[in-house]
C-alpha cells in the first residue's frame, strides 16, 4: 500500500462537528438494484437507522457481519442511492487505500449510541 498524504488540517471544532456513535448491525438485506450496496439496519440505542454500505463486492458473505457493532457517522444528509434513503455512514477502515475494508469497531462491546471522539 502507498502510503497516503494526510490531509490538511481541521480546527478540533471542525472534528466535534461529527456525530460518530457506536450502533450495532441487527440487519443485512441485499438492494436489488445495485450490485455493490447493501442495506444495513443499526440499533442505535434509543432508534434504528437505515444505512446503505457498499460492502456486497468487499465481502464474500456480507450477512458475516449481522450482530456486530461498528462506528457511523450519523448527521450527514439523507441519501438516495438505488432507490433506497441512506441515513448515514458506515465508518470503515481500508477503502480509500485499495485494502480490503474493515469495520471500526469498539475493542469490548459498549451501549449503542456511544459517541467517539
Amino acid at each position: 500500500m502507498k502510503q497516503a498524504r494526510i490531509k490538511e488540517t481541521i480546527t478540533f471544532e471542525d472534528f466535534a462537528k461529527l456525530d460518530i456513535r457506536v450502533g450495532t448491525i441487527t440487519e443485512v438485506l441485499p438492494i436489488g438494484a445495485s450490485n455493490k450496496l447493501m442495506k444495513l439496519i443499526v440499533n442505535f440505542g434509543d432508534h434504528t437507522r437505515s444505512i446503505l454500505a457498499g460492502i456486497k463486492k468487499e465481502r464474500e458473505d456480507p450477512s458475516e457481519i449481522k450482530g456486530m457493532q461498528a462506528l457511523f457517522i450519523l448527521n450527514l444528509p439523507e441519501k438516495e442511492m438505488a432507490g433506497e434513503i441512506s441515513q448515514g455512514m458506515l465508518f470503515d477502515i481500508g477503502y480509500e487505500d485499495g485494502v480490503i475494508p474493515c469495520l471500526a469497531t469498539p475493542e469490548r462491546h459498549v451501549p449503542d449510541g456511544t459517541r467517539a471522539g
